[in-house]
């Protein structure tokens, strides 16, 4: 069995992985647990009390975070006509149409939101295959496919965040750096959770939110108690 560094070592001591913490509690150790050379991303893990196998426990929608996550996100529009002038100045980093199709197709995916206006839907919808699995998509539920292509390319660009339950019934997400703020990062943990338990489904039964945990990119996780989660 390897050894366990001593930054890691040093770490797990300060973590009493049996205990939930209050959020504020949370939030202060992973702070200062996050000791990397860089600004490691701050995450969260949330298990819920859904099975996604039915149409009707699937949890999905975006929130924004009210201060962003820290990520420089690229975004590709699909648009043609004055909806790629709007699109770039609202600070889109790739725009087009048949020829950005034909780049996709290739496997060039260089950006993390693709955003489409309806008009394009003919042609995005040739690539689902590619961005399908890739989360990537335009959907209108998600207002990824809209007229209004600037105002979405400022919400992904201002911190907005998709979340999507998986398989195993858990949704993941970064919802900051160690370097934000305590507060900062309470916030947006608040707002994360409070977006997903809106998007509570009819269909569920029994507890629906059942666990949630904090990490940092190289840190421990930390269990949160949901009751001082749900205060907030």
């Amino acid at each position: 069995m390897a050894k366990l560094g001593k930054r890691l070592k040093s770490t797990n001591e300060t973590i009493d992985r049996e205990k939930f913490y209050t959020l504020g509690e949370a939030v202060e150790m992973i702070k200062t647990n996050a000791r990397a050379k860089f600004d490691e991303t701050v995450e969260i893990a949330v298990n819920l009390g859904v099975d996604p196998r039915h149409a009707d426990q699937m949890v999905r929608g975006m929130v924004t975070l009210p201060n962003g996550t820290g990520k420089n996100v690229r975004v590709a529009v699909f648009a043609k006509g004055d909806n790629v002038e709007a699109a770039k100045e609202a600070g889109a980093d790739i725009v087009g149409a048949e020829d950005l199709a034909e780049k996709v197709q290739k496997g060039e995916i260089d950006f993390d939101r693709c955003i489409s206006t309806p008009d394009m839907m003919s042609v995005v919808g040739r690539l689902g295959k590619v961005l399908g699995p890739r989360g990537l998509m335009p959907n209108p539920k998600l207002g990824t496919v809209t007229k209004n292509v600037a105002e979405a390319v400022k919400a992904a660009k201002g911190g907005q965040v998709e979340f999507r339950v998986e398989k195993a019934g858990v949704i993941h997400a970064g919802i900051g750096k160690a370097s934000f703020s305590e507060q900062a990062l309470s916030e947006n943990i608040s707002a994360f959770v409070g977006a997903i338990q809106k998007a509570k489904p009819s269909g569920v039964k029994g507890t629906y939110m059942k666990k949630v945990a904090l990490s940092s990119t190289m840190g421990p996780g930390v269990k949160l108690d949901l009751a001082t989660l749900s205060a907030n």
